[in-house]
């Protein structure tokens, strides 16, 4: 992805989520691609998929069990 598509894709993110703070990075070698973090937490990935001229994304981001809080109480 080029800077333009990634400030473009930052931008709609951060007012789709309300978060101001989030940021994509580009990828060294990867050109189909970008990291998504919170502040400096890495937290996924986006992925551009161009299939006959109509580009789409998809946001995978990994949640570890041990990162959730506990049970909310009964």
């Amino acid at each position: 992805m080029d800077s333009n598509e990634i400030a473009r894709l930052q931008q709609y993110l951060q007012g789709k989520f309300s978060v101001p703070n989030l940021t994509i990075r580009g990828r060294a070698n990867k050109d189909d691609s970008a990291e998504v973090y919170l502040g400096d937490e890495f937290i996924g990935v986006i992925f551009r998929d161009d299939e006959e001229g109509d580009v789409s994304y998809d946001f995978n981001m990994a949640i570890l069990e041990i990162d959730l809080p506990d049970s909310p109480a009964s």
